[in-house]
């Protein structure tokens, strides 16, 4: 396989592994974009969680870090869960939001460290095959965040009941489905 076709192969892998496959990614990214709902801000955060989560899981897949998956995984819904409760209690972003965001994207990227070792990264390509994968993630958080705003943001974020009527119901939602999550990878995992 040439280094293109490992790059194309892998960006779509990234992409593939948030649309249509990481339901629990986009639950994320939707609770990042619903507390402020402006475009830049949104790419900024979710830019800083990709870096975190690429640092993690490149030293995740090369084997230097051994996560249990029994801790992550229910540390993954729980991020889920503390982002869409903060929609609801927070009007403003935090200055400590990208620190957090930060650390999420190092519990997440242990978590796409297991997925992409089951797909494996050539040995030598491993370099431009994760940072590949990762290009792809962040264009599938990116069209998230697009079709956010295109659908919903664009045409109801300056409207008084934008917080009652959308952002309130959907967070709720989403941190019932990651409580959920939560404690089924605490009691039910196999």
């Amino acid at each position: 396989m040439t280094s293109f076709e490992i790059v194309k192969q892998y960006v779509q892998l990234g992409f593939s592994h948030v649309i249509p496959l990481g339901f629990d990614h986009i639950l994320f990214i939707l609770s990042i974009y619903f507390l402020n709902s402006n475009v830049k801000s949104v790419i900024i955060q979710c830019s800083v969680f990709t870096i975190a989560h690429s640092f993690s899981l490149g030293l995740t897949a090369a084997g230097y870090i051994i996560p249990n998956t029994r801790i992550i995984e229910p540390l993954i819904a729980l991020s889920i869960l503390i982002t869409s409760v903060e929609n609801i209690v927070h009007s403003n972003i935090s200055p400590y939001r990208l620190i957090i965001i930060f650390i999420f994207g190092l519990l997440h990227g242990m978590g796409f460290a297991t997925a992409l070792k089951e797909i494996g990264l050539p040995p030598n390509n491993f370099i431009s095959a994760l940072l590949s994968f990762n290009v792809g993630v962040e264009f599938g958080q990116i069209t998230i965040i697009l079709l956010a705003y295109f659908l919903v943001s664009k045409w109801f974020s300056k409207k008084v009941w934008y917080k009652e009527i959308i952002v309130y119901p959907l967070s709720s939602v989403i941190g019932c489905i990651a409580l959920y999550w939560t404690i089924e990878r605490i009691f039910f995992a196999s």
